[in-house]
C-alpha cells in the first residue's frame, strides 16, 4: 500500500509526541488554577469566571497555537505528496501513420480520415502557449511541420497527409526524437544503413557528428511528448523498441495510440491487397518502457475520446511535491491568530 503523503525526513515526526504532552500540561494547569480558586476566592467570583461565552475563549488561543505546532513539527520532517499541477510540457510531436492500411473504412470513414479530424480536435484543446510539430510516417519518416505554436500550420500540414506503402514506426520515434533534441546528433540514416556513411550520402558530404548520450530515468523529460498513433504493426525501417529504449534514455514519454482492428483484416487498393493487423504487444510495451500509456481507439468517436484525454493528461500532472513551505504558512498563519485573539480578548499573549 502507498501512502499518498512520504517524508524526506521521518525521524522528525518522533517530535509530535510533544503535543500531546503539552495538552495534558495544559489540562493540568487548568486543573491546578481551578482549585486554587475555589480555595482562595469567593464562590460568587468563581462562578463570575466561569459563567458567559468567555469559558470557550480561553482555549481558543491555546488550541491554535497546538495545531501552529503540530503544523510546524510536520514541515520539519519535509513532507512529500503527489499533487495535480500544470504541466511544464512545452513541445508535443504527433507522429500519424499515413500508411495504405489507414484507407480502411472500419473507422468512419476511413482511418486516415478520422485521424485527422481527432488531431485537428486535439490540437484546437490544447493551451496556445504549447508547440506541436507533425512527423507523418509510412515507408520512411519525415517531419512534415516542425514544432510550432501556429495552429493553422499544423492544421494545414495534416490536411496533405498523402498515404503510402509499409510502416516505420520505429523510425518514426527517431525522427520525433530528432525533432525534440535538434543538437543531439540522432540520425535516422546512419541507424538503417550503418554507422559509417549513410546510403546515397555524398562522398563530400559532411556526416551528422554523432554526440554521446547519458541515460536519464524514463519519463523524467518534462518538456516534450510524443504521441504515436497508427493502425498496423511495423514492417520497415528502426526496430520500434530499440526507438523506445532511445525514448526512454532520454527521458521522452511516447503515448501510443491504437486505431483499427486487433484481429486484422485483408484490404486491397488498385489490383493489390495486404493483411493489416494492430500489434498492440508492442504499442503496450513502447508505451510501459518510456513512461507514457496506451490507448485504443476502434471507432472514430473512441478516437476523439482518447485525443481528449491525451489532452487533459499532457496539460496537468500528478507530481510528488515537497509541501513543507505550506505547512510553515499554514504554522505561521495559525500562530498569529493565536496571538491576535490572546490579546483581543484578555489583553495578553498567552
Amino acid at each position: 500500500m502507498k501512502f499518498p503523503v512520504t517524508f524526506f525526513w521521518p525521524h522528525f515526526l518522533w517530535l509530535l509526541l510533544l503535543v500531546p504532552l503539552l495538552l495534558l500540561v495544559y489540562v493540568w494547569l487548568l486543573r491546578r488554577k481551578k482549585k486554587t480558586a475555589v480555595r482562595y476566592a469567593s464562590l460568587s467570583i468563581v462562578r463570575e469566571a466561569m459563567a458567559g461565552g468567555s469559558q470557550w475563549r480561553r482555549h481558543v488561543p491555546p488550541a491554535l497555537f497546538l495545531l501552529a505546532l503540530t503544523a510546524m513539527l510536520l514541515a520539519a520532517a519535509r513532507p512529500f505528496a503527489t499533487l495535480t499541477l500544470p504541466s511544464l510540457q512545452q513541445t508535443i510531436i504527433l507522429a500519424m501513420d499515413v500508411s495504405g492500411s489507414m484507407r480502411a473504412t472500419d473507422v468512419e470513414p476511413n482511418r486516415l480520415v478520422a485521424s485527422q479530424n481527432a488531431a485537428k480536435a486535439f490540437l484546437a484543446e490544447l493551451p496556445r502557449h504549447v508547440k506541436v510539430g507533425i512527423v507523418a510516417f509510412a515507408g520512411t519518416a519525415q517531419v512534415v511541420q516542425p514544432a510550432t505554436l501556429s495552429r493553422e500550420d499544423l492544421v494545414a500540414a495534416i490536411d496533405k497527409f498523402q498515404m503510402q506503402r509499409a510502416t516505420a514506426i520505429g523510425s518514426a520515434i527517431v525522427v520525433s526524437l530528432s525533432e525534440i533534441f535538434p543538437d543531439a546528433g540522432i540520425d535516422l540514416s546512419s541507424m538503417m544503413y550503418g554507422r559509417d556513411k549513410p546510403r546515397g550520402q555524398a562522398i563530400d558530404q559532411g556526416k551528422t557528428e554523432k554526440k554521446e548520450h547519458t541515460p536519464v530515468p524514463a519519463g523524467s523529460y518534462s518538456s516534450a511528448a510524443i504521441i504515436l498513433l497508427t493502425d498496423g504493426q511495423r514492417t520497415t525501417g528502426v526496430d520500434t523498441l530499440e526507438a523506445a529504449k532511445m525514448a526512454a534514455d532520454r527521458g521522452v514519454r511516447v503515448y501510443t495510440v491504437g486505431i483499427g482492428t486487433v484481429e486484422g483484416e485483408t484490404i486491397g487498393f488498385e489490383g493489390w491487397s495486404m493483411r493489416v493487423r494492430l500489434d498492440e504487444e508492442t504499442l503496450k510495451e513502447v508505451a510501459n518502457r518510456t513512461q507514457g500509456e496506451y490507448y485504443y481507439a476502434g471507432t472514430a468517436e473512441n478516437l476523439k475520446k482518447v485525443y481528449e484525454a491525451l489532452s487533459t493528461r499532457l496539460t496537468v500532472e500528478k507530481k510528488e511535491t515537497e509541501v513543507s513551505g505550506l505547512l510553515a504558512l499554514l504554522a505561521a498563519a495559525l500562530a498569529v491568530v493565536s496571538a491576535g485573539l490572546s490579546l483581543l480578548w484578555f489583553n495578553r499573549i498567552a
